[in-house]
């Protein structure tokens, strides 16, 4: 059976970052994915690329200059351009020959004309000896509207293909586009055509889903899109921004559940004041520390500090970004305590613990967005008590990748980050963060031969199928462990509760991840949070790490 093809509409992403994420799917994935997205300006050189076709310095006129490991020379990137990746299993007989690399070429091509002829740009074809998608190919003025350039190795596909739908055409005079002298480039604006840029997605999806999963209908998923429309109707949500509103009704998020709703009887989690409860307590304030179960509401606090556990939140208590569905304190931070990590420690020590799980507020204010918190901890932990397993649950840092590689080096037992939500409703409930610069962080992560996880909280109006795509996107990357958990609306502010999902839709995406997927270890239950079992997850992921109780955490994954 040919597998399935996952359609996905990723906005804006940096090239570096798109790279990292089809290299995983590539080598990873046993499914097809069609990436469709938009680059900030760049200028890109395959392996056959001459510098001297680069007219300008690219930092002169505000772009970037990346190397790729795709075919042909330089070619630009940026906005209003249409980019798709197609990480495909091709069929062929040479395992990725060059007779396979033509016929794929051939076939990305022919998605871009039907593409093209979808939005009313008819006289479109290819140009003898000169690949790509042409404008009036058989007229003395043949116009380059699409480039190609791909890499075939071991019978898996990767980069694709750049269509011009209104970018700002004097960044190609800064090049020499692919490498061609003798014809000029053009876009479908330039062509007189007025498109919107969702619907060349609409068209690119089906054209896509037509010439690479007619065969399978069934296992090709919708597309999902999160363009915002010129005009929206905003359905005001009470003690909810209008601009938060907006983001939701853009969307297609609607007004969800009262606050004031009871939970089901499955959501209300016992409070109790023991022993234990208070020990953990003393602890963390006796050392001038700050868990995220208090910060972030969490509704296992007394399960786990009944457990003696807790998940210590580094670089302070106020974060930098304004999740919408985080209760996490979003002053103006305060600057960093140096003597933190060696408090982290000693309430490590004190308590016991052989599993210890590290999260942190978000601190874009920081050139390494928090990065050296996380190092500084599990330095600290490992001095003072060797033994100890850590988890560490960080932000994006920006995507940066020396910042993220800092953390990667010194090897935690557990490296998460979490995904939150579906493609659809990143911009509404987290948008200083991205759903494609999360996977890419996950994908670096595996690189790098961590164990990796992430996690899901539904309940903000995603549906069922688009919950199973993210896991499919996860499982895709390489991530070992997944966390869901029930949404709860933290305050009148936040993102309301779309809906209730049931304990037996937590056991089916539990299923679907581990046997349909085979994701090392699914934790899903309405209170399960990032931290949940977190050591009996890794139990079965990591290498010697023994079963006993965990630390519990809502934590976000900025």
């Amino acid at each position: 059976m040919a597998p399935p093809l996952h359609l996905r509409w990723l906005g804006t992403v940096p090239y570096s970052e798109a790279l990292d994420l089809q290299h995983a799917l590539r080598e990873r994935a046993a499914a097809d994915w069609l990436l469709l997205l938009e680059h900030p300006h760049v200028y890109t050189l395959g392996v056959r690329a001459d510098l001297a076709h680069i007219r300008r310095p690219p930092h002169e006129v505000g772009a970037d200059l990346v190397r790729s490991d795709r075919g042909g020379d330089v070619t630009y990137h940026g906005p209003g351009q249409l980019v798709g990746y197609p990480i495909l299993t091709v069929p062929g007989k040479r395992g990725g020959g060059m007779a396979d690399t033509v016929a794929h070429v051939t076939m990305v091509e022919q998605v871009v004309i039907d593409t093209l002829t979808a939005v009313g740009l008819a006289d479109v074809g290819r140009l003898a000896d000169y690949p790509g998608v042409w404008v009036a190919p058989d007229s003395a003025n043949p116009r380059k509207i699409a480039a190609i350039g791909v890499r075939l190795d071991r019978g898996r596909s990767m980069h694709g293909f750049a269509l011009n739908v209104d970018p700002d055409m004097t960044m190609f005079e800064h090049i020499v586009p692919c490498g061609i002298t003798d014809f000029g480039v053009t876009s479908i604006a330039a062509e007189g055509i007025d498109v919107a840029m969702a619907t060349v997605v609409d068209a690119a999806f089906a054209a896509a889903a037509s010439r690479w999963g007619d065969a399978r209908p069934l296992r090709t998923e919708a597309r999902v899109v999160s363009f915002e429309p010129g005009a929206v109707e905003v359905v005001p949500i009470p003690g909810v921004s209008r601009h938060r509103a907006t983001r939701l009704a853009q969307a297609q998020v609607s007004e969800g559940l009262r606050i004031s709703q009871r939970k089901p009887a499955w959501l209300r989690a016992p409070l109790t004041g023991s022993e234990a409860v208070l020990g953990v307590q003393r602890t963390v304030r006796d050392l001038g520390l700050v868990t995220v179960c208090e910060e972030a509401g969490c509704p296992n606090i007394s399960e786990c500090w009944s457990d003696g556990t807790a998940t210590f939140m580094l670089n302070g208590d106020r974060c930098t970004r304004a999740c919408g569905f985080c209760l996490v304190d979003t002053q103006h931070p305060l600057p960093i305590d140096p003597l933190e990590p060696s408090r982290v420690a000693e309430a490590v020590e004190r308590m016991g613990l052989s599993f210890a799980v590290l999260t942190a507020v978000a601190r874009d204010d920081l050139e390494d967005g928090g990065a050296s918190g996380f190092v500084g901890a599990i330095e600290a932990i490992r001095a003072r008590t060797p033994h100890v397993q850590v988890e560490v649950l960080i932000p994006d840092c920006k995507g940066r990748s020396e910042a993220l590689q800092t953390i990667f080096d010194v090897r935690p037992e557990v490296l998460n980050h979490n995904l939150e939500t579906v493609a659809r409703l990143q911009r509404a409930v987290r948008p200083q963060a991205g759903y494609a610069r999360s996977l890419a962080l996950l994908a670096r992560a595996k690189t790098a031969g961590l164990t990796v996880k992430s996690g899901l909280i539904v309940g903000m109006g995603e549906r069922v199928d688009e919950v199973r795509g993210a896991l499919a996107d996860l499982a895709g990357v390489g991530v070992d462990i997944v966390t869901i958990g029930q949404y709860l609306r933290p305050t009148a502010r936040h993102i309301p509760v779309a809906r209730w999902w049931e304990p037996a839709e937590f056991e089916e995406l539990r299923r679907f991840g581990e046997d349909d997927l085979g994701i090392g270890h699914v934790e899903a239950s309405p209170l399960t949070r990032s931290s949940y079992h977190a050591k009996q997850a890794a139990a079965g992921t990591v290498p010697e790490v023994p079963v006993a109780p965990v630390a519990v955490a809502i934590g976000r994954s900025r």
